[in-house]
Formats: structure tokens, C-alpha cells, sequence
């Protein structure tokens, strides 16, 4: 009987011992799985955001675009400004055609096609911790929270100038000029084109006494002068917001820029 008694207890001393083995064997295979996990998560984590880093900085280098194409587009539209103003107080003399254009092409403004198709992924998903750049991700949320661009596209569509020369001017001249000597399209991207945008060589193909009869509809309106000083002033205030008040975001959309492969 003694001897039954220590086999049996032999018996359970080993499935206890092999009981152990096994959860231990257990126990380190989810450890391995969960770290294996962990690390392909992380691994993937990784690739999402350096795919995500380089789609957001194309983007933002259509923004940079877009920041130098508002700059130098309204500038364009104050030098217009400023020469049909010098016109009609006397300082220059601009022919018929010229002044026509000057001052039609005071009245615009620009819109751009804001890139923001990554941002707003990442906004939306709340993903926009995978761009590790702290720098690169608070830029971009300066740039796509700011809401500049509208505001002076807004501004400029609903200036008392644009109006008042709309209203003046009859629509077959309006169309005319708008023909000859509008808005030329500046591909995205094309930096060198900015400076052609709006202030180029035109002809406005109308008759010339047609031409002098609005000419001096503008030279004769008490209210163009003090309009057109408006608009001058407005559109100084739209490039400074750009240049001057926010050096910083262009000084780092042209960084970025710069990167262009």
C-alpha cells in the first residue's frame, strides 16, 4: 500500500509539474504575439505617417504657391490702381485704351484653389499625430485654419470699387476688356508666371470713339478718384498680410517649397 501511496503521489507531482510547463509555454506565447503585434502596428503606424508627412508637404507646396501668387497678384492689382488714380488726378497721361484697362483691372480679385485634401484627412480621422515634424504639423494647421485667402477674396469681390466700376461701365465694354486684358491662367506651381498674371501688354478691340466715350465717363466721375484710393489702399492691406503681418508662415511655405524634388 505504501508503495501505491508515493506512485500515485509521483504521478501528480509530474501533471503538476507539466501543468506549470505548459501555462508558462502559454503565457510567453501571448507575450510574444502581443509584442509581435505591437510592433507590426507600430511598424505600419510608421509607414502611414512618412506617407502622410510627404502627401502633406505636396500639398503645401501648392500652398506656397498660392501665398506668392496672392502677393504678386495683388500687387498687380494696386500698380493698376495707382495708374489709373495717377491718371485721373493728372500726375501721368494714359491713353483712352490704357486707362480703361488700369482700371478695370483694379477691380479684381483673386481666388485660389486651396490643396488641402491631406489635412483634412488627417483632421478628420484624427490621424494627425502620424506627422512626427511637430514644426511641419503646426504649420500646416496655421496655414489651413487661417482664413486670409477668404477673407480677402471676399473683400476684393464685394470692394465699393469693383461695384461702382461695374455699375458705370456698360457690359459691352465690360466684356471687351475683360477679353483683352483679364486674368491670365498661371498654372499651379508656376512661380516665374505670377508676374504676368495680370499686368501685361493688352488692346481692347473696340472702336476708339467708343473708347474715349467711357474713358471720359471714368475721367469725369467725381466718385473713381476717391474710389480708386480705396482699392489702392485695400489691396496694399491684402499684400501685407501676406509679406508683413505673417513673414513667418511664408518664410516656412518657402522652405518647404525649396524641398520640391
Amino acid at each position: 500500500m505504501p508503495i501505491a501511496r508515493r506512485a500515485i503521489e509521483s504521478l501528480r507531482r509530474r501533471a503538476w509539474g507539466d501543468t506549470g510547463i505548459e501555462l508558462v509555454v502559454v503565457i510567453l506565447g501571448v507575450f510574444i504575439g502581443l509584442q509581435a503585434a505591437n510592433w507590426n502596428e507600430g511598424r505600419l503606424s510608421a509607414q502611414r505617417g512618412t506617407a502622410f508627412t510627404e502627401r502633406l508637404k505636396d500639398d503645401l507646396r501648392v500652398e506656397a504657391w498660392n501665398w506668392e501668387m496672392q502677393i504678386g497678384y495683388y500687387s498687380q492689382v494696386r500698380t493698376s490702381a495707382i495708374r489709373a488714380a495717377d491718371a485721373l488726378s493728372g500726375h501721368i497721361a494714359l491713353t483712352d485704351d490704357a486707362l480703361l484697362a488700369a482700371a478695370y483691372r483694379a477691380t479684381q480679385y483673386n481666388e485660389n484653389t486651396r490643396q488641402r485634401t491631406t489635412y483634412d484627412e488627417l483632421t478628420s480621422t484624427g490621424e494627425i499625430h502620424l506627422i512626427a515634424d511637430l514644426g511641419l504639423r503646426n504649420l500646416a494647421v496655421e496655414i489651413y485654419s487661417s482664413p486670409i485667402f477668404e477673407l480677402i477674396s471676399d473683400e476684393g469681390r464685394m470692394s465699393d470699387y469693383r461695384k461702382w466700376f461695374r455699375k458705370r461701365v456698360p457690359h459691352r465694354v465690360q466684356f471687351a476688356v475683360a477679353e483683352a486684358c483679364g486674368d491670365r491662367i498661371i498654372a499651379t506651381g508656376d512661380f516665374a508666371g505670377i508676374a504676368t498674371a495680370l499686368d501685361y501688354p493688352c488692346q481692347i478691340d473696340l472702336p476708339a470713339a467708343e473708347l474715349a466715350e467711357v474713358a471720359n465717363l471714368i475721367r469725369n466721375d467725381a466718385d473713381a478718384l476717391p474710389l480708386l484710393r480705396l482699392r489702392i489702399a485695400d489691396a496694399g492691406t491684402n499684400i501685407s498680410h501676406f509679406d508683413a503681418y505673417l513673414p513667418d508662415l511664408r518664410d516656412a511655405l518657402r522652405r518647404i517649397a525649396a524641398e520640391a524634388p
